[in-house]
C-alpha cells in the first residue's frame, strides 16, 4: 500500500464511518474499483481507532461524565445496546467476512441502507431522552447496529435510524448512535488483533499507519460534526437518495457491465 492509497483510505473511513453511507461498503468499493489490494488487519485496526479517536474527542464530556460516575443510565443503555451487536458479531462473523472478500451485496445492501433513511427521516421528531430511553429501546438500536456489520450496511445510518423508529430525540439519536460505536470499534479492533497474532507480524509501513490513523482522525471529526447539523435540520433523506444512485450502479455492473465487478 502506498502512502497517497493509505491516506486516501484513511480519509474515506473518516468521513463514512459516521456519514450514514457505510464506511465498509466504500472501502470494498473503492478496493474493487481502483484495484487496491484489501488492507491489512492492522492497516483496518489503525484507522478504526483514528474514527475512534474523533468520537472521543467530539463527545468528550459524555465520556468525562461516564468515567466519573460509570453507573448511570447513560452506561446501562449503551451496555444493553452493546450486547446484541457483540452476539451478531461472534455468531455470523465468517459469513460476514465470505460478504465483504466477494463484494457481491454490496448493491442490495446500499438500497437497504436508502430505504432504511429514507422512511426514519419521515417520521415525526421523537421526545425521548436518556432517562425516557427503555432497555427495549437500546436493545433495538444494538440489533440495528448489529446488522449494519454487512459491508455496505451504514452503521451510523442504522443506529440513527433505530433510535428515531423508537421516538428517540434527534440530538440523542446522535449522540447514543456515536457513543455506541466506541464499544463496537474497541470489540472489533481486540478481535481482529487477535487475528494479527495468529497470523504473524505483518511488514509494515509506520508512516503509512500513522497517515491512515491521521486523517481517519480529522475526517471522522468532520463528519460527525456535519452528520449531528444534518440530523437536526432533518436532511438525512439526501443520503438515501446517494445510496440508492450508487447501489443501481453497482448492480448494473455486477450483472450487466462487469468492469468492476
Amino acid at each position: 500500500m502506498t502512502l497517497i492509497q493509505a491516506i486516501l483510505l484513511g480519509i474515506i473511513q473518516g468521513i463514512t464511518e459516521f456519514l450514514p453511507i457505510s464506511s465498509s461498503g466504500h472501502l470494498v468499493l473503492f478496493e474493487k474499483t481502483f484495484g487496491v489490494a484489501e488492507p491489512t488487519l492492522t492497516f483496518g485496526i489503525v484507522v478504526h481507532l483514528g474514527t475512534l479517536l474523533a468520537v472521543f474527542a467530539v463527545f468528550w464530556k459524555d465520556v468525562a461524565s461516564i468515567l466519573r460516575r460509570p453507573f448511570q443510565r447513560l452506561t446501562l443503555l449503551l451496555i444493553v445496546g452493546t450486547i446484541p451487536t457483540g452476539i451478531i458479531g461472534v455468531v455470523f462473523k465468517d459469513f460476514f467476512e465470505s460478504l465483504f472478500a466477494s463484494g457481491k451485496t454490496l448493491g442490495f445492501e446500499f438500497f437497504v441502507t436508502g430505504l432504511v433513511l429514507f422512511f426514519a427521516e419521515n417520521i415525526n421528531r421523537g421526545y425521548k431522552d436518556v432517562e425516557e430511553t427503555s432497555l427495549l429501546d437500546a436493545a433495538f438500536v444494538g440489533v440495528m447496529q448489529g446488522a449494519a456489520i454487512l459491508p455496505a450496511i451504514s452503521r451510523s445510518g442504522l443506529t440513527i435510524s433505530g433510535a428515531l423508529f423508537r421516538d428517540m430525540d434527534r440530538d440523542f439519536a446522535a449522540r447514543f448512535s456515536f457513543l455506541l460505536s466506541i464499544p463496537a470499534i474497541l470489540g472489533a479492533a481486540v478481535f481482529d488483533m487477535k487475528d494479527v497474532l495468529e497470523a504473524g507480524v505483518e511488514n509494515l509501513d509506520s508512516v503509512s499507519l500513522g497517515a491512515g490513523f491521521i486523517f481517519a482522525a480529522i475526517f471522522g471529526y468532520i463528519s460527525i460534526k456535519y452528520m449531528i447539523g444534518i440530523l437536526k435540520k432533518g436532511k438525512m433523506r439526501y443520503f438515501s437518495y446517494y445510496v440508492f444512485v450508487l447501489g443501481a450502479l453497482i448492480l448494473i455492473d455486477q450483472y450487466l457491465t462487469h468492469i468492476f465487478f
